[in-house]
């Protein structure tokens, strides 16, 4: 990559791959790997990623609401397309452009089924969500028999899979919880297949799970965060390799003196003579003000300067006393080196999830093949 000249997210497409061919080295043969690209693919970009892991060969994609898979299907997307979370308003979408519901309650599965019919559907693919623990969304396992009931009524649907959520799959010392809420899946998918004439998908495991719990593959497993780079532990971090690389520049430096105060009301006031960079990147561009105040840093020439008084909407300073630098020189804020957004965002007590989520749009994307 040359060096930044502004506020850039730079997604390398070749740790994509690396990531999805580590992932998939885990699965049993005939395993399927669905994978997640809801909130444009983890902060990066959903059509970039989802064409990418389409050339890998990617068995499934999930989004979170219909608008995110009709943007992939408007782009030229062809892999099926699970809506995580899908509203009624939204029913005419989500058959207009061939994706596929998660059916996560009775009422919802009325409506759907009553919506399939009006418009003379038949076999329409949905996907029903069974609750084991995580107590978000999802059929509770004593409702197993209300969907066989009501799908037996009807040809406008045909169950496609059979799905839960682990609430804790990378806590080990939790480890008992997991192995329920599979036991408890496995129970309630096995009495429901018993009924049918024939045999949906499976899966209940996400990217800690890929690794903590190889025996409940099923016959597919899901992954997130996994493909953008982490494992959830340390151990698994290492196999993988975080996609996206945060940089900006510095747009101006000053010397401070003793007494002097940095930015919005006071936040820091100068010890002693010292020297700021002023960087184009702020609260709107997603850098969260908990990183003001010495909670954050970034890293010039390899070395890390703290972010100092109260991150602004479009401007963070920071101190770079002790670092040779000069105006428009490359800052990394978080990336494959120096520092991971995991490492970033605890800083703040956050995870990797809600700093590359948080990314604005307004922050340029910038690709790697």
């Amino acid at each position: 990559m040359p060096k930044a000249t502004e506020t850039t997210l730079e997604i390398d497409l070749r740790a994509l791959t690396h990531n999805f061919q580590y992932i998939t080295s885990k699965l049993q043969k005939g395993t399927k790997l669905m994978a997640v690209v809801k909130a444009s693919a983890y902060g990066s970009d959903s059509v970039v990623v989802a064409k990418k892991l389409e050339e890998l060969g990617i068995d499934y994609f999930a989004v979170a609401y219909a608008s995110e898979g009709v943007i992939l299907r408007e782009s030229g997307v062809q892999t099926p397309i699970l809506v995580l979370h899908p509203q009624t308003i939204n029913f005419d979408k989500i058959v207009q452009h061939c994706l596929e519901p998660s059916i996560y309650s009775p009422l919802m599965l009325d409506r759907f089924i009553a919506f399939a019919e009006s418009e003379n559907l038949e076999n329409y693919p949905i996907h029903l969500k069974i609750n084991t623990g995580m107590n978000r969304i999802g059929y509770s396992t004593n409702e197993v028999n209300f969907i066989l009931e009501a799908v037996s009524k009807t040809k406008a649907v045909k169950i496609k899979s059979i799905f839960s959520h682990l609430a804790a799959s990378e806590d080990i010392e939790n480890r008992d919880f997991a192995e329920k809420q599979i036991n408890d899946f496995k129970t309630a998918s096995e009495y429901l297949m018993s009924k049918l004439d024939y045999s949906p998908l499976r899966h209940t495991l996400n990217t800690s799970g890929i690794f903590n719990f190889p025996n409940a593959q099923f016959n597919m497993v899901r992954s997130g965060i996994g493909l953008y780079g982490f494992g959830n532990c340390e151990k698994e971090n290492k196999n993988l390799r975080p996609i996206a690389t945060l940089k900006t520049i510095i747009s101006q430096i000053h010397t401070i003196r003793k007494g002097e105060s940095v930015g919005y009301n006071f936040g820091f006031i100068a010890e002693k003579e010292m020297k700021t960079a002023t960087l184009p990147l702020g609260h709107a561009d997603g850098i969260n003000r908990a990183y003001g105040k010495g909670n954050g840093f970034v890293t010039i020439h390899g070395k890390k300067a703290p972010m100092i008084g109260n991150i602004c909407m479009d401007m963070l300073m920071v101190d770079i006393t002790n670092i040779a630098c000069e105006e428009g020189d490359e800052v990394q804020v978080f990336g494959e080196k120096n520092a991971t957004a995991e490492e970033f965002a605890s800083r703040i007590h956050s995870i990797s999830y809600e700093i590359i989520t948080a990314i604005s749009p307004r922050v340029k994307r910038i690709f790697t093949y």
